[in-house]
């Protein structure tokens, strides 16, 4: 088997050491979209994510009405119900950083979300989960994914896990764990993304960087909710980045290290892996985040 370069990535963090001048401009505003009806929690972990690893401002579009208020629990979440005119409402919003597809759904709301961030120019735009699927069912949409990192080199970023990986390449998620060098290299062609193979030892490459495996991670991780994490931590460190010369690349390597990492020193404190949550994650990520300032 080939073996990969480690990712490496930790030793960026002290980039993000915070000036006493610093406001919360400095730090990013994050859109975070998805959170269709019955799948708001979804969202709210990758929210929480990105508001405790830093982002200066973390907004949420909650596809869910039921869903869409203030929380009580985490009041610093601006929570707003997604509008049917996606596009007019991104543009208000001006956000420096998009993520979307925790709990997005296959909606038509979701779709026009989906498109209108993928005409959105520019910015770091982070994609998971059921955006994903979406762009492996529409073949439109992954034309406006190709073309956005055309013009806008390694703006996106997908984060697959194997199944998604293999309806995006048409292939079988067996397939896709026989031979994961091979998939990410062509997931990174038929996207001109930066990807994210999660699973045991995930990979990540991009058009410029050939694929570096993270040694960190075990298998507490495999629960429902750590792709959600992941999402929100990729968009917090990405957010930062762009005032704390981080691009995407290395904040997703940062993000996919720290979250991996975090869990290992809660296992390593036997908490978990069995019954291992998201939410210590995230908060043994901040924690790490932090020492590594």
């Amino acid at each position: 088997m080939i073996q990969l370069p480690p990712l490496n990535t930790l030793e960026l963090v002290s980039r993000l050491r915070r000036q006493a001048t610093e406001h919360k401009g400095n730090a990013g505003k994050a859109l975070l979209i998805g959170g269709a009806p019955g799948m708001a929690g979804a969202l709210l972990l990758a929210a929480n994510a990105c508001l405790h690893l830093g982002a200066g401002w973390t907004i949420l579009e909650m596809l869910d009405p039921a869903s869409a208020h203030a929380n009580a629990e985490q009041a610093e979440l601006m929570i707003h119900l997604a509008s049917k005119d996606a596009g007019q409402l991104i543009a208000n919003t001006q956000p420096d950083l998009i993520a979307i597809g925790p709990g997005l759904g296959s909606s038509e709301l979701a779709k026009d979300y989906l498109r209108a961030c993928l005409l959105y120019p520019r910015i770091p735009l982070v994609i998971d989960a059921d955006a994903l699927n979406l762009i492996a069912q529409d073949k439109n949409l992954l034309e406006l994914l190709q073309a956005r990192n055309r013009t806008f080199h390694n703006s996106s970023v997908i984060t697959p896990h194997p199944g998604e990986a293999a309806r995006i390449l048409q292939l079988s998620t067996q397939a896709i764990q026989a031979d994961r060098i091979h998939a990410i290299n062509e997931l990174i062609k038929l996207t001109n993304s930066i990807v994210v193979l999660k699973g045991h030892h995930t990979l990540v490459g991009s058009s410029n960087h050939p694929p570096l495996v993270c040694q960190q991670g075990n298998p507490g991780m495999g629960t429902g909710g750590m792709g959600d994490v992941l999402t929100g931590a990729i968009a917090a460190i990405a957010a930062q980045g762009i005032e704390h010369h981080l691009d995407l690349w290395e904040a997703t390597g940062i993000a996919v290290q720290l979250h991996a990492s975090a869990a290992d020193s809660l296992v390593a404190r036997h908490i978990g892996p069995i019954g291992l949550t998201p939410t210590e994650v995230i908060l043994e990520m901040r924690n790490l985040l932090n020492r590594l300032i």
